[in-house]
């Protein structure tokens, strides 16, 4: 399978491996800003380094580009990013182009991942 020829870019093969980076349990409070409406609010369910999903009760379109904002441990976070998956009220984003703040999306996943492997040794 040719992902450049599917998809017409390269770009298209780094959603693709993007999607294999881990996952982590984190819950925290998460604000989108869509460009064609009001602020949005939710709670995060999960975060790796090229995403993030949220639960939230106000919709989203999918295939739209917003504003994310939270709080990590490591740092505040404001970011870009595509609405790319909607179960319910789960929602999945990823992120586009994280660049400052990719060093503390990062930091934050390792030391979850350190986190919840000494809570559950299994699921590593």
């Amino acid at each position: 399978m040719e992902v450049h020829g599917q998809l017409g870019t390269d770009r298209g093969r780094e959603f693709i491996d993007a999607r294999h980076c881990p996952r982590f349990k984190l819950e925290v409070d998460i604000q989108i800003y869509p460009r064609d409406s009001t602020v949005i609010r939710g709670k995060t369910v999960d975060i790796s380094e090229s995403g993030v999903a949220a639960i939230l009760v106000n919709e989203v379109a999918l295939g739209k580009v917003v504003r994310l904002e939270f709080a990590l441990p490591s740092g505040f976070v404001e970011v870009c990013a595509l609405v790319r998956q909607r179960t319910a009220f789960r929602y999945g984003f990823q992120f586009i182009d994280p660049g400052s703040v990719q060093d503390i999306i990062g930091r934050t996943c390792r030391e979850l991942a350190v986190e919840q492997a000494v809570q559950d040794p299994k699921s590593v």
